[in-house]
């Protein structure tokens, strides 16, 4: 029986390929969890618009992602950690503690796109990488201060 994917399976292959399957497999495992669809016309225009919806998607997405990156290339942050003798840090500022300070200027932004290597652990100005889209990386300034 032949079907058309409609997401990529390891097995099978990609999104948009026909491929030939037994029909048990297609039939009880295919089709209901919506991994693919007959091998019709109808279903092809069907896989088209689908194709379609998700470049507009993606589009607008990165266009936002553009928009937020150049508005964060502006924004300078200043992380208060509180030190001991010869200016060496108790702790660390991780990218936590770098979304808690962009939250607090109202950018909401998740810690996991912030790409910190290893967390600070010294007093100075930093330049923080946030990816916020495949292509799309936006640099912060962090200054970390003294208390």
């Amino acid at each position: 029986m032949k079907v058309i994917l409609r997401q990529d399976n390891e097995n099978l292959g990609k999104a948009g390929d026909v491929v030939n399957v037994k029909p048990g497999y297609a039939r009880n495992y295919l089709f209901p969890r919506s991994i693919a669809y007959p091998a019709l016309p109808n279903y092809l225009r069907m896989l088209e618009e689908e194709k379609r919806q998700k470049q507009q998607r993606q589009h607008k997405e990165k266009k936002l992602a553009q928009e937020l990156a150049e508005k964060l290339g502006n924004v300078s942050l200043t992380i208060s950690a509180s030190v001991g003798e010869e200016d060496k840090m108790f702790g660390s500022v991780t990218s936590q503690d770098i979304a808690d300070a962009l939250a607090q200027q109202g950018y909401e932004i998740d810690r996991k796109k912030i790409v910190l290597e290893e967390p600070i652990k010294a007093l100075g100005i930093y330049s923080v990488p946030i990816k916020l889209y495949p292509e799309v990386e936006a640099h912060v300034k962090v200054w970390v201060v003294k208390e």
